[in-house]
């Protein structure tokens, strides 16, 4: 018994498919940015496709990257004292939530959202 298939390639087997349910749902939704055409969305889409797993790694990281140094952009306006080491205490606030920081760095914003 085959196990399911999306454009002849084969995403699970029969069972682990079964068992996993919507995680497996490999399929794209079909969802295109309002800013970009059908067409270049599926050019886009095909084009990471065919990407290797280590260059979507780079992208993801370079992406991630990116995200962050706007994210601490936006913090060093809002918080012109701090030193960087602040900053990125509040990055992890923003990302992890302020108990888990609270826990694991044993620091929490001031009270007064300074």
């Amino acid at each position: 018994m085959a196990g399911r298939a999306i454009n002849g390639r084969a995403i699970a087997p029969p069972l682990a498919g079964e068992a996993l349910g919507p995680i497996l749902n490999l399929v794209p939704t079909p969802f295109t940015p309002a800013d970009t055409t059908p067409d270049a969305w599926a050019k886009q889409f095909e084009l990471y496709r065919r990407m290797s797993p280590a260059e979507k790694a780079r992208v993801f990281r370079d992406i991630t990257l990116a995200a962050n140094a706007f994210a601490l952009a936006g913090l060093r306006q809002r918080h012109p004292a701090a030193c960087e080491g602040e900053l990125l205490l509040r990055l992890a606030v923003l990302r992890l939530g302020e108990d888990f920081v609270a826990q694991a760095y044993q620091w929490r914003p001031p009270p007064d959202g300074s």
